[in-house]
């Protein structure tokens, strides 16, 4: 069996033994807070284990590195964008999950040297799998996949600006109203890069990047025929000291956002030092 299928083996199994018996059947328990605004779940750790065990079986002598495991060990970070790795992110969308609401989903990415090779997120709900292969394109359900602009003539526009400071929040929003018309992030980057792929969304932008919620998303558009760079131009990387990144449907998408978004004057190139 190919390691694609493997792999889309192993999610659809932790999916439907881990997760889906937990969707709306947790207990107060079983969600703790991790820090301030970041919860875990039963679901989130036992997933984790299981997506690992799956992996590790796999033999390819790659790092294992998961969100979980990172909470509790830090230094699995370190050099993260050397070697060849493995991402997992167990649960994504964990707040929408504890809520008993859509979406989430479950993802793996594979990594050498920074570069997504490989990138696969599960929607249990829908039992939809995005699949991508660095150089082989994208699929969704083994369908393949090229990006669909919504066509609007204000394009959409998903901002995942929560973590900006409240004047730079709004100044950003302000800007980017003039030009798109937003619409909330799903606070689930498994779903967040399908939309841009799909065409619900033709732009996304996010200030956090940690590993595991975008390598997966990353690869996948790109292979799709989408763009997503750090918000310095320079193309994603795991691992990257670059700030947040800004993915778009297509490649002028992305060229028209970033000349409002991260040019020179603007919010987050005055916040960032970005230079155009």
């Amino acid at each position: 069996m190919a390691l694609r299928e493997q792999v889309s083996a192993l999610l659809r199994e932790v999916a439907q033994a881990v997760v889906m018996p937990c969707f709306r059947a947790l207990s107060p328990h079983d969600i703790e807070e991790k820090r301030p605004g970041e919860i875990v779940t039963r679901a989130d750790r036992e997933a984790e284990l299981r997506l690992r065990d799956g992996l590790e079986a796999l033999g390819l002598g790659a790092r294992i590195v998961g969100e979980e495991a990172v909470e509790d060990a830090p230094e699995l970070l370190d050099n993260i964008g050397t070697g060849l790795v493995w991402l997992i992110d167990p649960l994504d969308g964990t707040a929408n999950f504890a809520r008993g609401e859509a979406p989430f989903g479950l993802m793996i990415a594979l990594v050498e040297n920074g570069v997504p090779l490989a990138g696969w997120m599960l929607d249990p709900l829908r039992d939809r799998l995005c699949h991508a292969e660095r150089g082989r394109g994208a699929t969704c359900d083994g369908a393949r996949v090229r990006t669909t602009p919504s066509g609007r003539a204000r394009p959409i526009a998903a901002l995942g600006t929560q973590f900006l400071a409240p004047v730079q929040r709004a100044r950003v929003q302000a800007s980017a109203s003039r030009r798109f018309d937003l619409t909330p992030i799903p606070r689930c980057a498994a779903e967040s890069y399908p939309r841009v792929a799909f065409g619900q969304n033709d732009i996304t932008l996010f200030q956090r990047i940690l590993p595991w919620d975008h390598a997966a998303g990353a690869v996948f558009l790109t292979e799709a025929g989408g763009e997503i760079r750090h918000w310095d131009h320079r193309p994603y990387r795991v691992g990257s000291n670059s700030a947040g990144v800004l993915a778009a449907a297509t490649p002028a998408l992305w060229d028209s956002a970033s000349a409002l978004l991260l040019g020179v004057g603007s919010a987050l190139a005055d916040a960032e030092g970005i230079a155009a």
